[in-house]
C-alpha cells in the first residue's frame, strides 16, 4: 500500500480542501501518513497571500524531498496557481496542480509516477464549478470547518486571490441542511462556515449569506456555529441581530479593516470608509455584549506615510476589540499596488508591524480581564497530563484553562472565569 503524506499552508478553506484530498485517497486505496514521515507521495496545499507565504511554502517544499527523497512530490493551491512555472522550477517537485485539477490529483497521479520532468498541470479558472470541503482541526474532532463559498470577485489592488482562485461561488443553498447533518453525524460540536469572501455567498437560487444565517439559527443541533472572517460591507444588521439571538451561533466575528486611513482605504478598493466600521464595531459591541472581535490590518502599503500609519493606530486605539492580526504589506505581482508611488521602506513596514502587534497584545490582555467573573463555555479539546489540565476555545473566542478529568466527554461544559493570563484565562469547571 502506498504511503500518502499532505501539509497545509494558509486559510481555514485550504484545510478543509486538504481533508477532502485526504478522503479522496482513502477511497482509493492509498494510507495516509503523517506529514514528515517517509512517504511514496507528498502533496503540499500552498498559500500565496503574501511574498512570505511562497518563501515558506518553497522552504516546506524543500524540507519534504529530503526527508523523503525517493518519493513523487506535488505542490498544489494559490501558489501552485498563480506561479506554475516558478513552483516548477524548484528542486524536488514532480508535479503542479491548479485549482480545477486539485480534487482529481488522487486520480490522475498515477500518470505522474514514472514521469522524467516536473509536469505542470494548471489551467484556466473561468467559471470553476464548486466544490465543498470539510475537515476537523483535531484529533478529539469537536471543530469542523465547512466551506461554503469560494472565490472573490472584489479585485482588492493588493490581492492576488481573484487570480489564484476564480470568480465567487458557492454551494447551492439546498445542500446545507445534508451538510449540516452530516457534521452532527460524524460527532463534532462546532462548525466554522468559512469562505474566501464568505460573505458574498449567492446560491444559484438567489439565496444569499443572510439566508444562510437564518437558515442555521433555525437548525435544532447540538452543534455551535463560527462565522469565519466576513466583510464588513456585507455584515448587516439582520445578520448581527440573529447572532445576538441565537443559541447556535458563537458570539464572534473576525472582521478585516485593513486600514484606518480612508485615503489608504481608497487606494486598496476597499468598499467601506473608516466611518462605516467604526459604527459596525460599535453596534456589535452594543447588540452582543462580551462578543469576540477580531480585526485584519495591512501595514505598510504604498502612500502610506507617518502620518496616516498613526490615522490607523489611533483609530484601532479607541475601538473595542479583542485581537488583531496584522499583515506587512509585501508587493505581489499582476496587483495593481505593485506600480504605485511612495513604497514604505521595508524596515519601516517591520517596525509599524510590530507597534500594532504590540496593541493587539494590549487589547487582548483588556479583553481577557474583562472575563473575569464571566461564565464562559466550552467543548474540551487539548488535555495536559501533567497539570490535569484542559485547554479549550470559549464561544468568544477566549482561550481558556481548566483543571478536570481527562474523561470529559465531548460536550458544552460551564467554566466559571478566576484570572487571566496573557494567552489564557483560567477556570473552574461548573457545570
Amino acid at each position: 500500500m502506498m504511503k500518502v503524506s499532505l501539509h497545509t499552508l494558509g486559510c481555514k478553506v485550504n484545510y478543509a480542501e486538504t481533508a477532502q484530498l485526504i478522503s479522496k485517497f482513502e477511497e482509493l486505496g492509498y494510507q495516509i501518513t503523517e506529514f514528515g514521515e517517509e512517504s511514496d507521495i507528498i502533496i503540499i496545499n500552498t498559500c500565496s497571500v503574501t511574498n512570505n507565504a511562497d518563501v515558506e511554502a518553497r522552504k516546506i517544499i524543500r524540507r519534504a524531498k529530503r526527508n523523503s527523497p525517493n518519493a513523487f512530490l506535488g505542490v498544489m493551491g494559490c501558489y501552485a496557481q498563480l506561479k506554475p512555472q516558478e513552483v516548477a522550477q524548484i528542486q524536488g517537485v514532480d508535479g503542479v496542480f491548479g485549482q480545477r485539477e486539485k480534487f482529481r490529483i488522487p486520480s490522475i497521479i498515477h500518470n505522474y509516477l514514472n514521469g522524467e520532468k516536473t509536469q505542470v498541470n494548471v489551467s484556466c479558472i473561468e467559471d470553476l464549478p464548486f466544490e465543498t470541503a470539510l475537515t476537523t482541526d483535531n484529533e478529539l474532532r469537536t471543530r469542523a470547518f465547512l466551506k461554503i463559498q469560494d472565490g472573490c470577485n472584489y479585485f482588492c489592488s493588493f490581492c492576488t486571490i481573484p487570480y489564484a482562485r476564480g470568480r465567487s461561488r458557492s454551494i447551492d443553498f439546498s445542500l446545507l441542511p445534508k451538510q449540516f447533518k452530516k457534521i452532527i453525524q460524524s460527532g463534532y460540536k462546532e462548525v466554522v462556515i468559512s469562505g474566501i469572501n464568505l460573505g458574498d455567498y449567492k446560491s444559484k437560487n438567489g439565496e444569499n449569506f443572510t439566508d444562510v444565517v437564518k437558515l442555521i439559527s433555525k437548525l435544532n443541533y447540538d452543534l455551535r456555529v463560527r462565522i469565519s472572517s466576513i466583510e464588513p460591507n456585507l455584515l448587516n444588521n439582520e445578520i448581527i441581530d440573529i447572532v445576538a439571538n441565537s443559541s447556535n451561533f458563537c458570539k464572534h466575528f473576525h472582521i478585516p479593516l485593513q486600514s484606518g486611513s480612508a485615503e489608504i482605504l481608497r487606494k486598496m478598493k476597499r468598499r467601506y470608509k473608516p466611518e462605516y466600521y467604526y459604527n459596525l464595531i460599535e453596534k456589535i459591541n452594543k447588540k452582543i455584549p462580551n462578543c469576540g472581535i477580531g480585526i485584519d490590518v495591512i501595514v505598510g502599503f504604498p502612500g502610506e506615510t507617518e502620518e496616516k500609519f498613526m490615522e490607523t493606530y489611533e483609530f484601532l486605539e479607541k475601538l473595542s476589540f479583542s485581537y488583531l492580526h496584522v499583515f506587512t504589506y509585501s508587493e505581489r505581482d499582476n496587483t495593481p499596488a505593485v506600480k504605485y508611488p511612495n513604497p514604505v521602506p521595508i524596515n519601516e513596514r517591520k517596525k509599524r508591524t510590530n507597534i500594532l502587534r504590540n496593541l493587539s497584545l494590549s487589547k487582548k490582555k483588556q479583553f481577557y480581564k474583562k472575563q473575569i467573573g464571566n461564565t464562559l463555555v466550552v467543548i474540551p479539546e487539548t488535555y495536559d497530563n501533567s497539570n490535569n489540565t484542559w485547554k479549550s476555545w470559549s464561544d468568544n473566542y477566549v482561550r481558556v484553562k481548566f483543571n478536570a478529568s481527562e474523561n470529559l466527554n465531548k460536550e458544552f461544559y460551564s467554566i466559571f472565569i478566576e484570572n487571566a493570563e496573557e494567552e489564557y484565562v483560567n477556570g473552574k469547571l461548573i457545570g
